[in-house]
């Protein structure tokens, strides 16, 4: 089976996917604002629809099952709510994910992308 890891970083109203085998980056700024002045996430359909293309871009062809780390980078100074964990995890499975693992700290390198989302 043909699997794909890719590791989603999140900044207001931008993302970042890249495809942990092949190094693919994408980098995109959404064309309408998706984000909140307190949440990275304040507009779900404009963020899904535009992760969704990114992943689907990125990920190849051929490929069967997307486990996907999601990364948000700023907007979390106190840590996430139950709810905004929730929401980037439904974010990620909305965009083509057979498994989602939200992240927050430092950031990772692809060796450890997929050592985090092996042992999710």
């Amino acid at each position: 089976m043909l699997k794909a890891a890719l590791y989603v970083q999140i900044r207001p109203d931008r993302f970042i996917v890249r495809n942990t085998a092949d190094g693919r980056t994408l980098d995109r700024m959404a064309a309408s604002t998706f984000s909140h002045p307190r949440t990275l996430i304040g507009n779900f359909t404009t963020a899904e629809t535009l992760l969704k293309a990114m992943v689907s871009e990125v990920k190849g062809n051929f490929v069967l099952r997307t486990d996907i780390l999601v990364h948000p980078l700023e907007r979390i100074e106190r840590g996430l709510t139950q709810i905004e964990e929730r929401a980037l995890q439904e974010l990620a499975m909305g965009s083509g994910a057979s498994k989602a693992l939200v992240w927050v700290g430092s950031v990772l390198t692809d060796a450890e992308v997929l050592e985090k989302l092996k042992k999710a």
